[in-house]
């Protein structure tokens, strides 16, 4: 009979054992896409609140990423250049939303200031008082006791009035 010698034994040993990591390799799963995940982390770790509620408690939300629904009021000029918590006007413009907690008029929540960058505001300038729209941003300041937010992101999620309404 064939003699096979233990230098013999562990070489062939040590190719199976390779051919089978290689094929297990070869015959895996193909890797997904990679998901835009830079988009979305902002959204995950963006916490889900009420405009309302970050007013009654702005020192809870300094520093957080936020994510609401609101809707819109007008565009303003409220906030800017004030030095305590400065986004220059030159750059920025302001925006406010209504209350939620009246119904029957159209009331500014003027204790939030919504800055957002001029270049991203002139895509929004169609918006109309009570289209309803999602906000995400930053709560960067609680000067004066109010909530003052960078937003990053803007999405109309209903128009108050259709096209064809508008036009009559």
């Amino acid at each position: 009979m064939f003699k096979i010698n233990n230098t013999y034994k562990l070489f062939l040993s040590l190719v199976f054992t390779l051919s089978i990591g290689v094929s297990a390799i070869t015959y895996a799963e193909p890797a997904q896409a990679p998901v835009n995940q830079t988009a979305n982390c902002e959204i995950l770790k963006a916490e889900q609140v009420k405009p309302l509620d970050i007013v009654k408690e702005p020192a809870k939300f300094l520093n957080k990423d936020i994510l609401m629904n609101a809707s819109f009021d007008k565009f303003s000029t409220l906030g800017l250049d004030y030095k305590k918590a400065l986004r220059p006007s030159a750059d920025y413009i302001t925006f406010l939303v209504q209350r939620e907690d009246v119904v029957d008029h159209n009331v500014p929540l003027s204790e939030m200031k919504l800055f957002i960058k001029r270049d991203y505001a002139e895509k929004f300038i169609d918006l109309d008082t009570g289209d309803k729209i999602e906000i995400t941003g930053k709560v960067f300041s609680t000067a004066l006791g109010d909530v003052w937010i960078d937003v990053n992101k803007i999405t109309v999620l209903k128009k108050a009035k259709s096209q064809e309404e508008t036009k009559k």
